[in-house]
């Protein structure tokens, strides 16, 4: 059982990464190196910091680097915000007397300032800031605090926070909120990832405070092909999904009919109405490299039709859309599940006819 949770700051709690971004610049400006796209950043920042700019500047001294990343950060620095969540994840930690802790590389006068800000001053038992390797402060933490590793979670964005759970020897959870990509943070074999802390508190609700093991059953959803008038489908790209396009849907919730959960979830994630729902073929999806974790779903696809607007309105689990002919969709990158199904659906010709 979760007891205990030590949070990241920066990618985790709140979003520097903006500020962050265009303080590097800087210094790549000052420096006379050509600077990175936002892509290029996250794929290349790493902490401890230091093995960043060795790559980048490594002939200039890092006092310099400092003054310059802070005579810029520092004026953007109370422009940070907190992340989406992360309020009312605070919230579920005090309302479960967790004990929580911050250790982060942030400087204490950029924290105080920010948390401050985003009302978070006394979320926290103790903070721990301004460390460059945490790896080297985690047992300190342990220690310091008289925490028991099985009930201690580390909740970051990096690798490196990843890292220093492992070397703490405590639980992990890897955010798709911040600096690094699902690739970087699949490599660093965190005990679970999610998409934001809604997500991971919803996990820690249904398990008892306990993160699922690596046996837990599988996970029934509903999706659907959703045509307009046009006889075009709707098709949205999602993080999740390693960024591939697939269909609106999702998980089924105790009582509820497969039919009303699909209904429920368009409604959550498009802001459409729809009818004529018919129920097409299943799918087993066990492990599918192209889903953010390691997940077993039981896939009930559909086919429907929008009724009333057609006005596509996303949430967060998905980034964008299109409206396309199913061959114009087949021409995306399509995870395989929709590939599928789509090819299923114009194999026998089923899409709904317009009332």
């Amino acid at each position: 059982m979760i007891r205990n949770i030590i949070f990241d700051w920066s990618g985790t709690l709140v979003d520097d990464l903006p500020g962050v971004f265009k303080a590097t610049n800087y210094i790549l400006e000052q420096a006379g190196v050509a600077t990175l796209t936002l892509a290029e950043f996250r794929a290349e920042f790493e902490l401890p910091f230091t093995g960043f700019y060795n790559r980048f500047t490594p002939d200039v001294p890092l006092h310099q680097l400092e003054e310059w990343f802070h005579s810029y950060f520092g004026k953007v620095c109370g422009e940070v915000i907190a992340l989406p969540h992360a309020d009312e994840f605070l919230d579920f930690c005090k309302s479960e007397k967790l004990r929580c802790f911050v250790l982060s590389a942030v400087k204490p006068e950029y924290f105080t300032e920010q948390a401050d800000n985003a009302g978070m001053s006394d979320c926290f038992e103790r903070t721990y800031l301004g460390v460059w390797d945490k790896r080297e402060k985690i047992h300190t933490i342990i220690e310091a605090n008289n925490l028991s590793k099985d009930e201690t979670l580390y909740i970051g964005d990096m690798q490196h926070d990843v890292e220093t759970a492992h070397h703490g020897g405590v639980h992990s959870c890897a955010l798709l909120t911040g600096y690094n990509t699902l690739d970087q943070l699949r490599e660093s074999c965190p005990s679970i990832i999610t998409a934001n802390l809604d997500e991971l508190k919803n996990i820690l609700l249904r398990g008892g405070m306990t993160l699922p093991s690596a046996n837990h059953r599988p996970i029934p959803t509903v999706g659907a092909l959703i045509y307009n008038a046009l006889g075009q489908v709707l098709i949205v790209c999602t993080n999740k999904w390693y960024g591939k396009w697939g269909i609106p849907g999702g998980k089924i919730e105790y009582g509820e009919s497969s039919v009303d959960a699909l209904r429920r979830e368009i409604t959550e994630e498009t802001g459409l109405t729809i009818t004529d729902i018919k129920f097409v073929l299943s799918q087993d999806c066990i492990d599918s490299a192209e889903f953010y974790r390691r997940e077993h779903f039981i896939l009930l696809n559909y086919t429907c039709r929008v009724t009333g607007e057609t006005d596509v309105t996303l949430n967060e689990e998905a980034q964008s859309f299109r409206w396309l002919s199913e061959p114009d969709a087949l021409q995306l990158n399509l995870n395989q599940p929709t590939r599928f199904l789509l090819d299923a659906v114009m194999a026998n010709s089923t899409i709904p006819a317009d009332a």
